[in-house]
């Protein structure tokens, strides 16, 4: 399993937007999509001091998976314009990792 991890922050007026706008339209456009290898994300919110921070992490079985996904230049970051339009700023590439060791139970 292979964890992709992006990072973006807003100000503390476009968070609450933001996370409307992945949890409503970006993940589930990629959903729809059926990759063949993609197992869901995770959305994390962190409040700064003034700004706000998401981590997305997206699971793939491999990286052929995310390949399907992005294409060759697979860690370039998936931003759709919505998206951009109320980010401060963002990572402009996914780090990927591969899974270890998962939680029991």
């Amino acid at each position: 399993m292979i964890g992709r991890f992006w990072h973006g922050w807003t100000t503390l007026d476009n968070a609450d937007t933001y996370e409307r706008i992945v949890r409503t339209e970006v993940l589930p456009e990629i959903a729809a999509r059926q990759i063949a290898g993609y197992r869901g994300a995770h959305l994390l919110r962190r409040p700064l001091e003034d700004e706000v921070e998401f981590v997305t992490i997206m699971w793939f079985d491999s990286l052929d998976a995310i390949r399907r996904f992005m294409g060759d230049d697979y860690e370039v970051a998936h931003v759709p314009p919505q998206a951009r339009a109320v980010l401060a700023r963002f990572d402009l590439r996914s780090q990927h990792y591969e899974t270890l060791l998962l939680p029991e139970g």
